[in-house]
């Protein structure tokens, strides 16, 4: 799971939005700040260019071992598009015949109902946390659809206030750590459910007004005890 905020990216100016929600499949690359090597290889296996001269890597690797037919391979595109066409569609993705199979519609649901009520719960604590008052929070999952890899995804939590996509403070994206993919719904599961769905962006709205003055007492004991610790 990447959660998306200006400290962990590296081209913050990637994070600018005129409308909700904010999508970065396949329109802009997050390069993660202060992250794993797993992270940064799954991010680079996302943009295409790569996944390509890796696919294609075999006839290179041919053309040196056989220089005599390197022209010959060079010269042979099907070849290449075909291999192309298999990594793409038959390897790195479900094909579209098989989808359908991988969840029964019911089991999809009860896995969405749980995604929107830990979404509510975490919109729930930083609306309190931040003492927002009025406007929507939104908390956007958008998953890579590619399947026999692990899943990439981007987690955010945009403002409908800009719109803008909130900076999030460590413990805020901790709360988002330990809160959104737990058994039975891990980051894993969804995507079996959205490979399934047919969707690979979720997108939870939560009015701020919605906050009870219970949670917004909490959030204020919780800030006063924080502060007492860090003394």
């Amino acid at each position: 799971m990447f959660v998306v905020t200006r400290d962990t990216v590296l081209n913050p100016s990637a994070l600018q939005m005129r409308s909700l929600p904010r999508r970065f499949l396949g329109r802009v690359t997050l390069w993660p700040a202060r992250a794993g090597a797993g992270l940064w290889l799954r991010v680079v296996l996302e943009v295409e260019i790569w996944r390509y001269l890796l696919a294609l890597a075999p006839f290179a690797v041919a053309a040196v071992v056989w220089p005599d037919y390197a022209i010959g391979i060079a010269q042979a595109p099907l070849p290449m598009l075909i291999v192309l066409y298999l990594v793409e569609i038959r390897v790195l993705r479900v094909p579209r015949d098989r989808r359908a199979a991988l969840m029964e519609r019911a089991e999809i649901d009860r896995g969405l109902d749980l995604l929107r009520t830990r979404a509510v719960q975490i919109l729930t604590r930083i609306a309190a946390g931040r003492g927002i008052a009025e406007g929507a929070l939104h908390l956007v999952i958008e998953q890579s659809d590619m399947w026999r890899v692990p899943p990439l995804t981007y987690v955010s939590v945009q403002s409908e206030a800009g719109p803008a996509i909130l900076d999030l403070v460590p413990e805020e994206r901790a709360l988002i750590a330990d809160t959104l993919f737990q058994p039975p719904l891990t980051e894993a599961r969804l995507l079996r459910l959205n490979v399934a769905d047919g969707t690979h962006l979720r997108d939870i709205a939560f009015e701020a007004g919605r906050v009870s003055a219970h949670a917004r007492l909490a959030a204020l004991m919780g800030k006063a005890e924080h502060m007492a610790e860090g003394r």
